[in-house]
């Protein structure tokens, strides 16, 4: 695969960045993808190395050393239909995944990794590019109903696949646009949304029904979810009036931090505030939008989501970004014999810690602290582990200036009222049971109804989504026609 010698003669190539100057003041992407001559070298590293263990790394299992080695001969036709093949939308995980991929390359036993995200990356661009990603519709139909409720990365690729083995498909969102988190969560500077558009149309163009702002079954009053939708249809219409319902929603239940003083104005969920920024950047106008201007800002949780708040919030203009994590700091380096070929945990600095923020570890918030109303504060602790349990650092107290918290501590389970409406059975986390076997797989307890991605399995990554999405619109089609020529 690739140049037989290539990994001892090429070093790891990273994609570029433009300057952090110029890049706060947009909301564009800045990554400066590989041009040919450097994924040429890229591929080449990719080594003859038998077992492939970044194919099982990668959830969708990409085909990595194939579309590496094509990469390498020059063939990008060959590349994007083999990258096609397994991941539906390879311009959503070569941008955002965290590329479990490489964590498995084995190569990076004892040396960096091949750098497969930053190679399929310039794969799909190059397909755009040439004109190469083209709808698939169906020369046939099987008079079949299909309802997919969400729209994430799960839900369209669950109605693309669908869609092109000739069921009639309908993808019903409860915002106004298509994409999910992707769409509300994920920031530009990120992932633009034009990809997401052009992805919308290529499905339209493969039969897909699409329909916006409605919601299926009720949001429970009070709820903190983003909702902007103007229709509601009952679960049990949906599976009147269709021969299968497949739901996709995510898991959009914020974790809260009920400390005295969470009441206080100025203490959000991350989900209140990145939303908001992704309409207005789409053209919309938002009155009282939540911002960081000359704002001391403090993110609470140290994973991706926090990250973006990061990210935003020096967009803004804010005074200050410290992004706070519970748990001590990570080695920088992991102990790859001990870790590989899983996914490490070590110190992972992304490019808004990069544009301007302090990190804390170990830290604990106590308290909300605020004057008439309003945020000012919050009170913290240093923390550490002993036999297995988190224990407060005596004397380590102490109070630092915020004018807006975020709270980016991750997300606990779907929201209750769509299973709910159909009656699904929930697992000890609140998400929908349903099985993953390839016979069956993701049926919930009712009838004609299955459930997959993180309404199923919690938070997770959107290349989990998408290789949900895949194989239960397999299931599904199992379940309609007798058979299936779906991939798994």
């Amino acid at each position: 695969m690739g140049k037989v010698t290539g990994f001892m003669e090429y070093e790891r190539i990273e994609e570029g960045y433009k300057p952090v100057p110029e890049r706060l003041k947009h909301f564009k992407e800045f990554v400066i993808g590989l041009d040919d001559a450097q994924a040429n070298k890229q591929a080449a590293r990719c080594m003859d190395c038998g077992t492939p263990f970044c194919n099982s790394g990668c959830p969708v299992n990409n085909i990595i050393p194939d579309f590496n080695d094509m990469v390498y001969q020059g063939d990008w036709k060959a590349a994007i239909d083999t990258l096609h093949s397994t991941n539906n939308f390879p311009e959503f995980t070569g941008r955002i995944c965290p590329a479990p991929c490489e964590a498995a390359c084995t190569l990076n036993v004892n040396d960096e990794a091949v750098g497969i995200k930053s190679i399929e990356h310039a794969i799909i661009d190059r397909a755009w590019a040439e004109g190469w990603v083209l709808a698939q519709p169906s020369k046939f139909k099987t008079g079949k109903r299909v309802a997919v409720v969400g729209s994430g990365p799960a839900g369209m690729a669950a109605a693309q696949q669908l869609a092109r083995v000739g069921h009639d498909v309908t993808l019903f969102e409860k915002n106004d646009r298509v994409g999910g988190l992707l769409r509300y969560g994920i920031p530009d500077f990120k992932m633009e949304k034009s990809h997401i558009d052009r992805r919308v149309d290529q499905l339209v163009k493969e039969g897909v029904t699409i329909r916006t702002s409605v919601l299926i079954g009720e949001l429970p009053k009070g709820s903190k979810v983003t909702n902007w939708a103007k229709e509601t249809i009952s679960a049990a219409q949906l599976q009147k009036d269709f021969d299968a319902v497949l739901l996709t929603g995510g898991s959009e239940q914020s974790r809260d931090l009920p400390v005295p003083g969470r009441e206080l104005e100025g203490v959000h969920f991350a989900m209140e505030f990145l939303p908001q920024q992704n309409k207005v950047n789409a053209g919309d106008k938002l009155k009282g939008q939540l911002r960081a201007d000359g704002k001391h800002v403090i993110v609470i949780g140290g994973g991706d989501t926090g990250s973006d708040c990061v990210g935003t919030s020096n967009r803004h203009g804010a005074v200050s970004v410290t992004q706070f994590e519970v748990m001590p700091q990570p080695p920088v380096e992991e102990n790859r014999p001990m870790t590989w070929p899983y996914w490490p945990i070590k110190l992972r600095t992304s490019s808004s810690h990069d544009e301007g923020c302090d990190r804390e570890f170990a830290i604990s918030t106590k308290e909300f602290i605020g004057e008439k109303g309003k945020l000012t504060g919050l009170k913290t602790v240093r923390v550490e582990w002993k036999e297995g349990k988190m224990v407060e650092v005596a004397g380590s107290e102490q109070v630092l200036k915020a004018d807006l918290v975020l709270l980016a501590m991750g997300f606990v389970n779907p929201v209750a009222t769509v299973l709910e409406a159909f009656g699904v059975d929930k697992d000890g986390r609140g998400n929908a049971k349903a099985s993953t076997e390839f016979t069956g797989g993701y049926v919930t307890n009712v009838p004609k109804v299955f459930a997959a991605g993180d309404i199923r399995r919690g938070q997770s990554l959107v290349v989990w989504a998408i290789r949900e999405g895949r194989q239960a619109a397999r299931s599904v089609d199992e379940y309609l026609m007798g058979a299936s020529d779906l991939p798994r």
